[in-house]
């Protein structure tokens, strides 16, 4: 259904603050919220503790652990090839979906030899048939045995490995022993992905869709051609496509401060259209001379600053000045993160 409604900047930044649950911290539970924010990023393993805690009201830091150990959660690389926590309800959902892409993009950056990739899978399943094991052990069967092979046999990184208690997601399984069988084709994958990201992040165009999920605009259109979609414009133009009944707020929602985690995929480029990180400010978040990027602060909704974790405290790096309101608030927060670290 296309609408001749215009949306501006600031109300897909309140769209994006509503469904990201950045707007209200929430009582849904670990399964759901994961569900809702469209996953969680986590190549550095606090930052989905960090991640949930911002979002959700009363989270204890264990919770997601334990979510972890009893297979609520699932940690595995996913999305644009990176690790990502899901709920196991969606996670062949993902996997079917991104799995040709991913592929693709091995043999493009690889040996281009796909026989002998599913030879060296073969072994790495059989190698997994007894059960988890860590990639040390793995690496140990011939030089970077492990590699990219998650590509060609769907891996999922269990625990203690990719805890905030033990950050190196090292410790492998076989995604069918961990999860349960495969029950997603790719054309259900791919429609989930686009609902995934809508839910998540909407209302988009299908560029933004793509560059999320790490697939081609065309396998994304043909994901949401499965989709009831609705559809505005930007203020530019654009189309955006959206999942009926999506939480659209009114563009003046007051919006608290939130801290968001390392690589929070609010800030990354496929929501450059919500202004969430003012352009000016990038640079200074994604630089490949710190890889590791940093945490950031959130003031009416936009990044005003950076935190990191330094011998036992929260420290700020303001990127902008703030009210005394805004300042004394931001200090509230930042008291309570660093009691999360504790």
């Amino acid at each position: 259904m296309t609408t001749g409604r215009v949306l501006s900047a600031r109300s897909l930044n309140r769209a994006l603050l509503a469904r990201q649950l950045l707007l209200a911290r929430s009582g849904l539970s670990i399964e759901a919220a994961v569900e809702q924010v469209g996953g969680l990023q986590t190549q550095y393993a606090p930052s989905g503790y960090v991640g949930l805690w911002t979002r959700l009201a009363g989270l204890r830091r264990e919770a997601l652990t334990t979510a972890l150990e009893e297979r609520r959660a699932v940690q595995a690389t996913l999305i644009r090839t990176t690790i990502h926590v899901v709920s196991p309800g969606e996670f062949w959902l993902y996997a079917a979906g991104v799995r040709r892409a991913r592929r693709a993009w091995a043999l493009r950056v690889g040996s281009g030899d796909e026989g002998a990739e599913l030879e060296r899978a073969a072994r790495l399943r059989e190698a997994l048939a007894g059960g988890p094991r860590w990639v040390k052990e793995l690496d140990d069967l011939g030089s970077g045995f492990v590699g990219n092979l998650g590509v060609w046999v769907d891996l999922v990184r269990v625990p203690p490995s990719g805890t905030w208690e033990h950050r190196r997601a090292d410790r492998l399984a076989l995604a069918e022993d961990w999860v349960g069988p495969c029950d997603a084709t790719e054309e259900e994958g791919l429609a989930h992905l686009v609902r995934a990201y809508l839910r998540a992040f909407g209302p988009a165009p299908w560029p933004d869709v793509a560059s999320w999920a790490g697939i081609p605009v065309a396998d994304a259109r043909r994901g949401g051609d499965a989709l009831d979609l609705v559809r505005y414009r930007d203020e530019a133009g654009r189309e955006l496509v959206d999942l009926p009944g999506a939480p659209l707020p009114d563009p003046d929602t007051r919006a608290p401060i939130r801290f968001l985690p390392h690589w929070d995929a609010t800030l990354l480029i496929h929501a450059r259209r919500t202004g969430i990180l003012p352009e000016e400010h990038r640079s200074r978040v994604f630089t490949s001379k710190n890889p590791f990027s940093v945490g950031t602060y959130l003031v009416d909704g936009r990044v005003a600053g950076a935190w990191t974790f330094r011998e036992g405290r929260v420290v700020l790096d303001p990127y902008e000045e703030l009210s005394r309101v805004d300042r004394a608030a931001v200090e509230d927060e930042r008291a309570v993160l660093e009691a999360f670290h504790a």
